[in-house]
């Protein structure tokens, strides 16, 4: 039935599609914080003189005595417009009603419900850095079992030039480590509060903004009053943070899943983590990757969502980035997680090839770079002329030849040179290809273990932050909701 001008609010239609899904919403992600701003606002009041000490006590009070059973339980049924009327309505049964609309002097629910958000999501970040960081412990651990496993590098998807397992994970140390500092910036300028701008001008009471931020564990404020309510690149900032991460992990996730086929056979997946086919006896499947990538996919497709959302909407307090956002915001970072969590969980327990990557590491010829350079040094060659006599050399070989082919194929075309063809085949063997390449970076032995001594004091910070801000929001929600 089409509702007119004079049917009371809600109507059905908007409640079915709206108010009901924000109320369940709410209750889910922002309970918990807007009961703390309930909390820190009105010690804050007290504070200023806007309170007096038994109108404190009274209100603490009744928020000590809400029943948050009863809060989980309840179902929208229009009597109040969202979850903050629903808490005031219990206040009021607490505290009576004209006490409990003091509660709300200086304050809106426009900074509320940005406080609220930028609570529940320095929550989540928190997490999402510390499944960043269990991934970078369990790739730590296992480069620094394989510090002298060669094996190919690739470049534009085909073999270039022996590498080692510790070298090739160090880089995903890395991207890890970066993944981890951009959500520590993200997080410095999400954890700034909002209280105290109420609508959009601040208030006319002498209220301290900076009291209130202290009581709910911000590190400051977002400053100026209508910034605090109109600007989002806090989460839009954060969902950027996210999808580089997911990106990251996608393009780690695409060598695994190779590496995890038969044609390449590197790496195998513990059976707790494959699963076989319902017609094919044969198949293990490394399913458990496929998951990651997806989640990984899925966490990088919401984030994108968030600044769609946010894209050419008014510099001002509006529902776009509010109600009906948040929770895509709540989904992108559990799907992060859960991408992170597993991608952990199946590289701890997996095997690695050794012996089938050191001897793809001999074929196709991938040392001849060293070759080249070994012309340089001992015969006085430009690289470039190098390169071309290395080259034909190859050309003249089967794919498939040892290095002694090669060295005959060289010496063969350019008889004047110095080095025995003992010398040149020692060139080329994978081990000492990696060994020489002792530079800042390289996969040498002396590099990959600096290099993985200084990650491991990296993961030490990390791990920290993680402890320190952890340990920071619950001693603030602590003491400011203490009896």
């Amino acid at each position: 039935m089409k509702e007119r001008m004079s049917d009371p609010f809600p109507a059905p239609v908007y409640a079915e599609t709206v108010l009901i899904h924000n109320f369940e919403d709410a209750k889910k992600y922002f309970l918990g914080a807007l009961l703390e701003i309930h909390y820190a606002h009105t010690r804050m009041l007290a504070g200023c003189g806007l309170l007096t000490d038994e109108e404190e006590s009274k209100l603490l009070a009744a928020l000590h005595g809400l029943d948050r059973n009863r809060i989980a339980a309840a179902q929208f049924d229009g009597r109040c417009e969202d979850l903050f009327f629903f808490i005031e309505g219990l206040l009021e049964e607490g505290a009576g009603r004209e006490l409990a609309g003091k509660m709300h002097t200086a304050r809106s629910r426009n900074d509320i419900a940005v406080t609220l958000y930028r609570m529940a999501a320095r929550r989540e970040m928190v997490e999402v850095a510390r499944g960043l960081a269990e991934l970078r412990t369990v790739l730590l651990r296992l480069a620094g079992k394989h510090v002298m496993t060669v094996m190919p590098a690739h470049t534009h998807t085909q073999p270039a030039q022996p590498t080692t397992l510790a070298h090739y994970l160090l880089a995903a140390i890395e991207f890890l480590a970066r993944d981890c500092t951009r959500l520590q910036t993200a997080f410095a300028r999400v954890n700034l509060s909002p209280m105290g701008a109420a609508a959009i001008t601040t208030s006319g009471f002498p209220i301290d903004r900076d009291v209130t931020a202290r009581l709910l564990g911000f590190d400051g404020l977002a400053e100026n009053s209508y910034g605090a309510i109109a600007a989002i690149d806090y989460i839009t900032e954060t969902a950027a943070v996210v999808a580089v991460a997911m990106v990251n992990i996608g393009k780690l996730v695409q060598d695994l899943l190779l590496w995890s086929t038969r044609e390449f056979g590197y790496l195998r997946l513990a059976d707790a983590f494959v699963q076989t086919s319902s017609i094919m006896p044969q198949k293990r499947n490394p399913v458990a990757l496929e998951h990651v990538r997806i989640l990984a996919s899925r966490a990088f497709g919401e984030a994108q969502a968030v600044l769609t959302c946010a894209h050419n909407t008014p510099f001002g307090d509006i529902n776009d980035s509010e109600d009906d956002l948040q929770p895509l915001v709540f989904t992108m970072f559990a799907d992060a997680r859960r991408s992170l969590r597993l991608l952990a969980g199946a590289l701890g327990t997996a095997q690695v090839d050794t012996a089938l990557m050191a001897d793809r590491a001999r074929r196709n010829f991938l040392t001849v770079t060293e070759l080249a350079d070994t012309l340089v040094r001992r015969e006085g060659l430009s690289f470039r002329e190098a390169h071309a006599l290395v080259a034909n050399a190859v050309r003249v070989c089967d794919p498939h030849d040892d290095p002694a082919s090669l060295a005959e194929a060289l010496l063969r075309s350019r008889p004047t040179l110095k080095l025995t063809q003992q010398e040149i085949e020692n060139c080329l063997d994978p081990q000492g290809f990696v060994q020489v390449r002792n530079v800042t970076g390289g996969p040498a032995r002396e590099q990959t273990s600096d290099a993985l001594e200084r990650a491991g004091a990296e993961q030490r910070r990390i791990e920290s932050w993680i402890a320190s801000i952890e340990a920071s929001l619950d001693a603030a929600r602590a003491t400011v909701t203490a009896k």
